[in-house]
């Protein structure tokens, strides 16, 4: 049978269309899409949490490569491998792009042009995010100065309208209508929406050695999560974690803290810890009490930094109003609810501060607000984040989880971390490269047992009371030290006799000697 006329007609029309579309490409598209955004394609709509329908919905819209792509929050619930490789996929993207975003670096890389909807005006920024930013500050700063000189200028003419008796006979109509019209303008005048300003409860300091993992490994379900990991972790660090989602971020978190037994390895924990948790999954909130009851448990104040603080005026620093305070967090937005489990967090007395993605659905101002706080906290940070702006403000170390278990630590944060990447690969290249040929098995058995490293010796007695006894005399000691070193920073410390001041001095010294002692002691013990 021989194909009419009009059939190829309609072949070549199909045809046509297929490539218009990139129809040919469609199926490994779909495949590459689905793998990059780590979605199970067996799986059903039905059976996924919401985080990860907001990632099938963005793979949906990416493959139909359309002529407008509208995209609100495509950052949220992706890993940062997935956003980079989103970020390289817009950026050749042929269409029109409009997108809302929180993710700063997203912002910068990909826009052209920044609208801003703020009281009620949308208004039309060209350029790049940063370009925005100095734009928006020179405007500000206008519209401040002209309301200083408006409200001048209607005090003014207030202050004209009250005057005698005698004025008023004589005062001008027309003046009189145009402060009418002044005083309209005054009161349509929309105001900024405030900022949140919040701060945080600290507790007094932990010990110098936070936690210290050494040859820890984890598994689950056969997978290898964490192998042979050591690490230390000192009082002050400031440490980012970035992986794949359901590499064992939060794992390696619950370890940290003595929540899980490793399978293999030890973990140690220093003295006087006050954990607080950021929890992105919002568990420590119940979506059927209200924003009060979850933050104070009801009571109508809360002790901040030993100051008393009703609850109203606390949360009205997270931008709640009175209103919204007595609203159950079921009605609360995404953004909404990760305020309130700031102010949940940040009401408890911390000297360890574990935040597991705090920025999703955070407004950027807000986020900047939370970077400035983390900064001047003094104790030490543990952060799981997506976004690569706030890791590079906030944190002084990575750790990267590399994959087959691998945890590798990188000093700096994401842009830190990526300058380093290429050098250690180059480096691990070369000596894979250099390294001599296998050897025998047998000769392998022999070199491997003459090198080994010694086996780790039992204790004496006397050794071992010694090192059970440490970890309550250091406690002591670091109490001491605390309780001296208030003494030292009061205000009127320096205004007692020369030789008290001398003596004060020398005996913060000697305490921190000792607790110096005490640490280095329990490390070589233990090493032992």
């Amino acid at each position: 049978m021989t194909a009419s006329e009009s059939d190829m007609r309609e072949l070549d029309r199909l045809q046509h269309a297929l490539e218009a579309v990139d129809g040919w490409q469609l199926e490994q598209r779909v495949d590459t899409i689905i793998a990059k955004l780590g979605l199970d394609p067996t799986k059903k709509m039905a059976e996924l949490s919401g985080g990860w329908r907001r990632r099938a919905a963005l793979g949906a819209a990416l493959v139909q490569n359309p002529d407008l792509l509208l995209l609100d929050e495509p950052t949220n619930h992706l890993d940062i491998e997935a956003i980079e490789w989103m970020e390289k996929m817009l950026l050749d993207f042929q269409g029109g792009l409009l997108f809302i975003s929180h993710d700063r670096s997203l912002v910068e890389h990909l826009a052209t042009t920044i609208l801003e909807l703020d009281r009620g005006i949308l208004t039309r920024f060209p350029g790049s995010y940063s370009q925005y930013l100095e734009q928006k500050q020179a405007l500000l700063e206008e519209e401040a100065r002209h309301q200083a000189e408006f409200d001048k200028k209607l005090a003014q003419e207030e202050r004209w309208i009250r005057q005698g008796i005698k004025a008023r006979r004589t005062r001008n109509e027309g003046r009189v209508r145009a402060l009418e019209k002044m005083r309209k303008e005054r009161s349509e005048r929309r105001m900024r929406q405030g900022n949140a300003k919040f701060g945080m409860d600290e507790a007094q300091r932990s010990g110098k050695l936070v936690t210290e993992l050494e040859a820890v490994s984890k598994s689950f379900k056969g997978e290898c999560l964490i192998d042979t990991l050591t690490l230390s972790i000192q009082r002050g660090d400031r440490i980012g974690l970035i992986g794949p989602n359901g590499a064992g971020k939060s794992t390696l978190l619950k370890l940290l803290l003595g929540q899980l037994e490793p399978d293999t390895g030890t973990v140690r924990l220093g003295t006087k810890l006050e954990v607080a948790y950021f929890d992105q999954m919002r568990d420590a909130l119940d979506p059927e009490k209200t924003i009060i009851d979850n933050v104070s448990g009801g009571r109508e104040s809360i002790e901040i930094n030993g100051r008393a603080r009703h609850i109203i005026g606390y949360l009205s620093d997270f931008l709640f109003s009175p209103e919204r305070a007595r609203t159950p967090v079921k009605a609360l937005s995404g953004g909404e609810c990760n305020r309130v489990l700031l102010a949940k967090v940040f009401s408890k007395p911390a000297n360890i501060l574990v935040l597991d993605e705090p920025t999703n659905d955070l407004d950027i101002e807000t986020l900047e607000l939370l970077e400035e706080i983390l900064l001047e906290f003094q104790g030490t940070l543990l952060i799981v984040s997506h976004d690569r702006t706030f890791l590079d403000h906030v944190v002084t170390s990575t750790l990267v989880f590399e994959g087959n278990g691998k945890v590798q630590e990188y000093v700096g944060g994401y842009q830190d971390w990526l300058r380093q990447r290429p050098v250690l690969e180059k480096s691990a290249s070369v000596k894979a490269d250099a390294t001599p040929p296998v050897s025998s098995p047998s000769s392998v058995s022999s070199a491997t047992e003459s090198k080994s490293a010694p086996a780790r010796t039992k204790l004496s007695y006397k050794l071992q009371r010694e090192l059970e006894t440490l970890p309550g005399l250091l406690e002591n000691a670091e109490a001491e030290l605390e309780k001296m070193r208030q003494i030292c920073s009061a205000p009127d410390f320096y205004n007692q006799d020369r030789d008290q001041v001398a003596s004060q001095l020398q005996m913060l010294q000697e305490l921190e000697q000792k607790a110096e002692q005490l640490m280095e002691r329990w490390l070589e013990l233990e090493a032992m």
